[in-house]
């Protein structure tokens, strides 16, 4: 199964970029056996101004057809790792060939494209940088790799 990280705003050089390419190298030796990724990141920008349904707009472009869809919102549901790891596999073993993680930009997701989301998830009651989000998904990408492969990484 295919992976898109889809996020509002530009990420640039320096250490949030590192930490996410080094998540995402990570989960590419780790996933490819168990049929996860690879991962292809889509930036969007909203240069016009048109605030959350523009971005949703051009959020809706990067998410493939048929994709399953979780959104990263702070009304979302608060997931264990395992739990997360879980239903990456359900995804995968139901034979969806695409999964798309959207972050939204500084005013959050687009109430409607947040509706259409398969899963919503929090990454706690507090509101994270983007760029921050961005890591911790790479990372929790790769742990869930790393719960499914039975290794290590991930202690209980």
């Amino acid at each position: 199964m295919r992976l898109h990280l889809c996020a509002v705003g530009r990420l640039r050089a320096g250490p949030e970029r590192a930490l996410v390419d080094d998540y995402l190298d990570r989960l590419g030796k780790t996933g490819r056996p168990l049929g996860l990724g690879p991962v292809a990141e889509h930036e969007v920008e909203d240069r016009r101004g048109g605030g959350m349904a523009a971005e949703a707009e051009l959020l809706a472009r990067t998410v493939p057809a048929g994709a399953s869809l979780c959104v990263l919102d702070e009304r979302g549901r608060a997931m264990t790792s395992p739990e997360f790891a879980a239903q990456l596999a359900r995804w995968r073993d139901g034979g969806r060939q695409d999964a798309a993680f959207v972050i939204g930009g500084a005013d959050g997701i687009d109430p409607s494209f947040r509706a259409r989301a398969d899963l919503a998830v929090s990454f706690g009651a507090m509101v994270w940088p983007h760029m921050l989000v961005r890591v911790m998904l790479a990372e929790q990408l790769y742990r869930a790799a790393t719960i499914l492969a039975g290794s290590p990484y991930h202690r209980v």
